[in-house]
């Protein structure tokens, strides 16, 4: 890794590669809506810390209550945190999705990737309704209607998607390379069921990484659960290294008055 890919700046790739619909900068925090579709897209990222972390925690309570969505705050394990998370304590948030930033530098591929050369898998630059649906079932929470508005964050962002499928011409697995200011962000990496453990996530990587190559990507990220073992050490072998860690925290739903 080199040193301009700093916490900082992944915070800023990250927000720009999953861009909610609807956001508000505060100049200080920036809290995202996107009608509850996923995590990252419908929290607060609190990029610097607030004079009054108190009032601000308020303030964003209102503004996601007029969206009649939960208050969740995207918190990153850095210095910066400490105020907030003290507020959230008292307040009894949550604890939530430990998340594993990971990045390698851009180049050829290390040769501790296990596997050959990836073969049999397609490239785009759209998400094909096989690659929505695959991932999707892996991955989604909803319907038809939360599924057009995560299309509608994936194209927000020019992007590289890879669908592999088996010997049959079933789709197997899926990925998405994020492309923003010459890194690449690894998402939706997702394998079907009955695929799983016969390679398809590896030949998805494998093929991310080399058309992020071949399109000049100089450093790569990619976000991976803490507790994913299995994914973390096929991430690993590919040259990704853990550089920084984050959670959600989700303000508890209050209990109603009983009208009886």
């Amino acid at each position: 890794m080199t040193q301009e890919m700093g916490l900082a700046s992944i915070e800023e790739l990250m927000d720009r590669a999953w861009p909610a619909p609807d956001r508000e900068d505060t100049g200080g925090w920036v809290m995202r809506a996107a009608g509850g579709v996923t995590q990252r897209a419908n929290s607060v990222w609190p990029r610097e810390q607030a004079s009054d972390h108190e009032s601000a925690v308020r303030a964003a309570t209102q503004w996601y209550r007029s969206r009649r969505l939960p208050l969740i705050f995207q918190i990153f394990d850095d210095e910066r945190s400490a105020g907030l998370n003290s507020v959230l304590d008292a307040q009894r948030f949550t604890r939530q999705s430990e998340t594993l930033i990971m990045v390698r530098p851009g180049g050829a591929l290390p040769a501790t990737l296990p596997g050959g050369p990836a073969t049999g898998v397609e490239i785009s630059e759209e998400p094909s309704e096989e690659w929505l649906r695959l991932w999707w079932s892996v991955d989604g929470r909803g319907g038809d209607a939360e599924l057009d508005i995560a299309r509608r964050i994936l194209v927000s962002c020019p992007s590289v998607y890879a669908l592999a499928k088996d010997d049959d011409g079933v789709p197997a697995a899926v990925g998405r390379l994020a492309l923003v200011d010459g890194k690449g962000g690894i998402y939706c990496m997702a394998t079907a069921a009955k695929h799983r453990r016969r390679g398809y996530g590896r030949q998805v990587l494998e093929a991310l990484l080399e058309a992020g190559a071949h399109r000049g990507v100089s450093e790569f990220w990619l976000l991976v659960m803490a507790s994913n073992t299995g994914a973390r050490a096929l991430y690993e072998g590919a040259g990704f290294a853990e550089h920084g860690r984050y959670l959600y925290r989700q303000a508890r739903p209050q209990r109603a008055l009983s009208g009886c």
